[in-house]
């Protein structure tokens, strides 16, 4: 059987969860749309009978398997975003995003928080969009907002828990070097984001000033898609010291890991390789093969590491 928007209806729970104990050939499905409430909900009823998935916005691999769009440019993809609708039903972006937004805040973050003013919290998101790729700093989001450090703090995690945004730790195990120790912010679809930047069509999003944060995270969440899609948490990280050296992605293979660097440039340049390179000096961990992906459509083999298309992540 399958349930959808199942948080609606937290009662029913008790009763699957007697099903389920009297026979274990029974199989829901259960899904929701309202990430907190449901976990709760199922949490209560069924922790321990439960497998859990996280169902993310469509990939590259799958629009362009499925959708009648064509091959997409990632300044395309970075704008149209990943919510099915938009290709299902031919949604431009500048009209679903903010018809979702305004859903959004209206109905679930008043579910979940008593927030009397709404357009700061929808200033605030604006300004999460306009954070992407960086470190989190909570003070200079409080200034900027006007709200208090504590306040960040919970809206900071109203946005992860309803799926908005996610944060990407530091890796700094194993490592003497005074590390960069604060989290970096991105949210879960690029096309809401760019909506809060009030980006208008892919060509604004070729001409914004940070589009290369833009590109980062849209290759962070086709990373990302292809664990939660396995029903895997993605073991992520990135690494950055004090002295300005980083590395954008770092992968924990178990033992291993793979750092990607990720460039939004089309042409191959040597220096898309330079921090790798000093990565791989100062790693005192094994590492799986430094990869850089970039905007170009071809793969390379060089000697600093592979050079992999955006388009062949997933595949």
């Amino acid at each position: 059987m399958v349930l959808d928007e199942v948080q609606r209806v937290p009662e029913l729970l008790s009763y699957i969860q007697g099903i389920v104990d009297e026979d274990r050939s029974a199989c829901f499905v259960l899904s929701g749309s309202h990430n907190p409430l449901m976990m709760e909900s199922v949490n209560q009823s069924l922790a321990g009978r439960t497998a859990i998935f996280y169902l993310q916005p469509l990939s590259y691999v799958e629009i362009a398997a499925t959708s009648s769009v064509g091959a997409l440019s990632y300044e395309e993809l970075i704008y149209r975003g990943g919510y099915p609708r938009i290709y299902d039903r031919q949604i431009a972006p500048e009209r679903f995003y903010p018809d979702y937004l305004e859903t959004y805040v209206q109905r679930d973050v008043r579910q979940l928080k008593n927030i009397g003013d709404l357009a700061t919290f929808r200033r605030f998101m604006e300004l999460c969009a306009s954070q992407i790729g960086q470190t989190v700093n909570y003070s200079n989001l409080a200034t900027a907002a006007g709200i208090s450090l504590n306040t960040v703090k919970s809206w900071l995690s109203l946005l992860e828990t309803s799926f908005v945004t996610y944060t990407l730790n530091p890796y700094f195990r194993n490592f003497k070097k005074r590390l960069v120790k604060s989290p970096k912010l991105y949210f879960r679809d690029t096309g809401l984001a760019c909506s809060l930047l009030r980006l208008t069509s892919a060509e604004a999003v070729a001409n914004y000033y940070q589009m290369g944060a833009l590109f980062e995270n849209l290759v962070m969440n086709e990373y990302s898609k292809l664990y939660f899609n396995r029903g895997e948490r993605p073991p992520f990280y990135f690494w950055r010291d004090n002295s300005g050296h980083e590395i954008n992605l770092l992968i924990d293979l178990g033992g291993r890991l793979q750092p990607l660097e990720i460039k939004a440039g089309r042409t191959y340049r040597r220096d898309f390789f330079k921090q790798l390179d000093w990565f791989q000096g100062v790693a005192n961990v094994p590492l799986d093969k430094p990869t850089v992906i970039y905007g170009g459509d071809d793969d390379w083999t060089t000697d600093h590491g592979l050079l992999q298309s955006w388009r062949q992540i997933g595949h």
